[in-house]
């Protein structure tokens, strides 16, 4: 027979995977005006993130930051090539790596993009210190999950 307990665990509210998702999903939804004006997606804005700290760097960098295996990212940063933001050349020491820098027009774009974190702190209704302490526990819970794989 089922305990009271059994059952509010597996009630979908009491999950925090689904609060995660949900989470992403509106915060996703939040972005796509903004980034749409840019002309890129969510995935493809977090990738030029990336490229905004730290021009010309490997897939596997990239990777590493976004939590992404190549094979996700390079269809991503062949469309950020087709539309001119990104260069892609092998690494003349290591013709294996695929070194990704950002064109001009894809440095450009980090002006327009100035004001995006702005406008979703807004929608988010928090306090910088809020947003920033969310963040932290976030990424420890993300840390935690990792290290217990």
């Amino acid at each position: 027979m089922e305990t009271n307990a059994a059952h509010e665990a597996l009630l979908l509210d009491n999950q925090l995977c689904f609060a995660l998702h949900s989470a992403s999903l509106a915060m996703t939804k939040v972005y796509k005006p903004h980034l749409d004006r840019l002309g890129v997606t969510y995935p493809q804005y977090l990738a030029l993130l990336v490229l905004w700290e730290r021009d010309g760097i490997t897939v596997s960098d990239i990777g590493e930051r976004l939590f992404l295996d190549s094979g996700t990212l390079t269809p991503l940063l062949k469309r950020l090539e087709a539309q001119g933001l990104v260069d892609r050349s092998r690494d003349p020491q290591d013709e294996r790596r695929v070194v990704i820098r950002l064109t001009d027009e894809g440095r450009a774009l980090k002006q327009q993009a100035a004001g995006i974190p702005a406008c979703i702190l807004g929608a988010a209704g928090c306090s910088v210190d809020e947003i920033v302490k969310l963040a932290e526990e976030v990424k420890l819970l993300r840390q935690r999950l990792a290290g217990a794989l």
